[in-house]
């Protein structure tokens, strides 16, 4: 039998809409899906937590409760960027043990934990968090190939992972790069390597996500991640109910009612047209493009680029710049492209081609990704780029989170005026000018403090 996550409250609409589904959007579905029996529920992390106080002006805590009050049957999952929390910097331990704490608290129940470079220093943090809540750590590898990756490489990170403490590992595919037949062999060798359960999680970018899936559950994958049709494939998951129906009758027949999933598609459908209808949901998106596999370019990844280039009047320089992602990624130690190494590797390949000059203009994430501040790069980086890069700076060589103070007590004397709930802290914490806007908002919604209203910032436009 084979378990499936469902990813449409999370990286589905990550995927296709920006994060952009309300949870009034969710609403309507969250009995039936609560009833199919699915693994887990993905409804939490990654990009939801920033778009709920950004643009949708929801509170990402009250969001998870209710949920968690909607699906009372079925385990909540979350993905977790490791000392990055939900932000796009590394936070004090302090921040993450109370982060993973109030998540665990406040419904979730899997956390998947992975960090951009794979380096595990980054995740032990949160995972020992999670363990002592009683939460379920779910450690993922960030898939990618290059001439320092191999299957052997993965199998020994799992193993790492499940030394760490890790409960179950998950092969995070995020630019679909991952083929079928290397699927096979990768989930078996990592199979050899651990008895821990395995989770596959890929994107249907380059049209392969549901072949690679039926080669990974013919290797014994436990878990595939799946999101129901009307927001699947494309940049997102490969769908949902096609898988259901192919393993039916066989030895991993996931037991899903393919008339339930139906009735949830049914309404999602009528989301999938509002989407487009509103511009969020640009069709492009949809469709395949085996470049992925020659640039590693994630969907999130490619439109970011393609909105730099626009503001700078250079998209005709497009294919330049996605010829030049893998010649940065070479020189910053080939880490994988997922946030957030793909943005900083995506804005420098950017900064190259439009200065006509490889490093002229280097923003300071590309100075801090190859000085060490996120972590080791899966490979050296050469003298040659530290020189260009760094000058006569040092590279740090230990866990950069070793370098940064406690920070909670500081963060909570900030933003003492705003408290309304514990979670708050935490919220100012990951976005703290963010989140002054939406406090400032939520005072007067909540108490009707006019003095604040003059000073709410006008740029702030709920969607």
């Amino acid at each position: 039998m084979v378990k499936i996550t469902e990813t449409i409250l999370r990286d589905a609409h990550q995927s296709l809409i920006a994060t952009r589904m309300s949870f009034e959007d969710m609403e309507p579905m969250l009995d039936k899906l609560d009833k199919v029996g699915y693994n887990a529920l993905e409804c939490w992390g990654g990009a939801t937590f920033d778009a709920c106080v950004r643009f949708l002006n929801e509170d990402p805590w009250e969001r998870l409760r209710k949920i968690r009050k909607a699906c009372p049957n079925t385990k909540l999952q979350m993905l977790l960027r490791g000392q990055n929390l939900l932000g796009y910097k590394h936070y004090a331990d302090d921040v993450v043990d109370y982060f993973v704490e109030k998540s665990i608290a406040n419904g979730i129940d899997i956390i998947r934990i992975f960090d951009a470079l794979n380096d595990y220093r980054n995740i032990e943090r949160a995972t020992k968090a999670c363990k002592k809540a009683g939460g379920h750590v779910q450690a993922a590898i960030a898939y990618t190939t290059s001439p320092f990756h191999s299957n052997e490489l993965f199998a020994r990170q799992a193993k790492e992972l499940e030394e760490m403490g890790a409960d179950s590992i998950c092969i995070k595919d995020m630019s679909g790069l991952l083929l079928p037949y290397e699927a096979y062999e990768l989930v078996s060798t990592i199979k050899s390597a651990t008895k821990l359960p395995i989770e596959l999680h890929t994107h249907y970018t380059s049209g392969s996500g549901s072949m690679t899936y039926l080669k990974a559950v013919e290797a014994g994958v436990d878990t595939i991640n799946c999101a129901l049709s009307p927001l699947a494939l494309g940049t997102s998951q490969p769908a949902t109910e096609p898988m259901v129906a192919a393993l039916q009758g066989t030895q991993y027949d996931t037991g899903l009612d393919l008339d339930l999933l139906s009735e949830i598609s049914a309404y999602a459908n009528t989301l999938r047209d509002k989407y487009i209808a509103s511009g969020l949901l640009n069709p492009k998106v949809l469709g395949v493009d085996v470049n992925a596999l020659k640039y590693q370019v994630p969907g999130g990844m490619l439109s970011n680029l393609v909105s730099q280039l626009k503001q700078a009047g250079k998209e005709d320089l497009l294919l330049e710049v996605l010829n030049e992602v893998p010649r940065v990624r070479e020189d910053f130690g080939f880490p994988p492209l997922v946030t957030p190494s793909s943005q900083i590797v995506g804005t420098q390949a950017v900064m190259n081609v439009i200065t006509k000059e490889r490093y002229k203009m280097v923003p300071k994430e590309s100075k801090a990704l190859v000085k060490g501040e996120y972590g080791k790069t899966p490979s050296t980086i050469s003298q040659e780029i530290l020189s260009k890069i760094l000058g006569d700076e040092l590279q740090i060589t230990g866990r950069p989170a070793d370098q940064i103070e406690p920070e909670l007590d500081k963060v909570r004397a900030q933003m003492a005026e705003y408290m309304e709930q514990d979670e708050d802290v935490l919220t100012w914490a990951m976005f703290p000018q963010v989140a002054e806007t939406f406090f400032k908002e939520r005072r007067l919604r909540l108490h009707g403090i006019d003095n604040v209203a003059g000073s709410i910032d006008g740029a702030y436009q709920p969607v």
